[in-house]
């Protein structure tokens, strides 16, 4: 029996309402209300949810170390790690770079890391410095620029820019140099990821209407959709083993080319072979839940970050 039938499948249709005993829906007094981040990892075998860290401020999108041991997310412009079983985050330097935002990442041996961040132009660009801090390396020329996965041999960058009033996938060498397009389709493609075969490249596109998550051949090639349904699913993340990817949706009370914050969504998994979803938190969060890869390296477990207000 699959893992997937174990667990059991739950319908696309997005039932819009979420136990209020675990979430609060933003309000008009919203400004006045303190948010309350909750970086949690899930079991997609059980199901369970674990809380690794709460606090009373905003911060956003776990990336898991390649070592399994450490958590890395950005706070206010600002990057910090912390141990999977919990404890007190500690601060990376990042040099002169103050406003990362939540598209950063880890390289496959975990020597490295990429960056993105507005700080000196106010538009994003990508970076890179080593895991354990230091001063950047620039290495896209234009922004705005959105790291969004790493190639499997650790050479190239996938990411999502706005050139000429468009936004579209990206590759470009980790050492810098000339990008390279990969999609030109009219409205949004975003949140580009690799396979770990290096074969395929999935990211999101409101190609057809409402946000769906596409794949393509790491070339630009064969694109296809893979997803089908009348939600907004964004930041396809596939599996270190390569059997799942999982996804964040929104309803459909959400434009199809905007992942918001303070939303109702889903966190869904797609076996690849059988092409299986099934949901397996529903949650109050969105922009900053999973934006970047969040898998732990044996592809047993998910870190996210959810939301409320207190």
């Amino acid at each position: 029996m699959s893992l997937l039938s174990k667990i059991g499948f739950n319908s696309f249709l997005f039932l819009g309402i979420i136990s209020l005993g675990n979430i609060c829906q933003a309000q008009n007094t919203d400004s006045e209300k303190v948010i309350e981040s909750t970086l949690e990892i899930i079991s997609i075998a059980s199901l369970e949810r674990r809380v690794i860290y709460q606090n009373n401020i905003h911060f956003e999108a776990p990336n898991w170390t390649p070592d399994g041991k450490t958590l890395i997310y950005n706070s206010k412009g600002l990057l910090y790690k912390i141990p999977v079983e919990g404890g007190k985050p500690e601060l990376i330097p990042t040099g002169s770079l103050t406003r990362i935002n939540n598209d950063h990442g880890i390289s496959p041996d975990g020597t490295q890391m990429v960056i993105s961040d507005q700080t000196e132009t106010g538009k994003s660009l990508i970076y890179s410095l080593p895991i354990k801090g230091g001063e950047p390396k620039q290495i896209t020329p234009v922004g705005p620029s959105y790291w969004h996965g790493w190639s499997p041999d650790g050479k190239t960058l996938a990411y999502c820019a706005e050139r000429n009033g468009n936004y579209d996938i990206y590759s470009i060498p980790l050492k810098g140099g000339e990008e390279k397009r990969l999609t030109s389709s009219d409205g949004l493609d975003d949140g580009p990821d690799y396979s770990p075969d290096g074969k395929y490249i999935y990211f999101n596109s409101e190609r057809t209407g409402t946000m769906q998550v596409w794949r393509m051949k790491t070339d630009g090639t064969e694109q296809e959709q893979v997803t089908n349904d009348e939600l907004n699913d964004w930041f396809p993340h596939p599996s270190p083993d390569g059997k799942f990817i999982v996804y964040v949706t929104f309803g459909t009370d959400v434009p199809s080319g905007q992942h918001p914050a303070n939303k109702n969504v889903m966190l869904r998994l797609m076996h690849l072979e059988t092409k299986e979803v099934i949901t397996i938190a529903k949650l109050f969060g969105g922009q900053g839940t999973i934006n970047v890869p969040s898998w732990s390296p044996d592809s047993q477990q998910i870190a996210f970050v959810s939301y409320q207000f207190k």
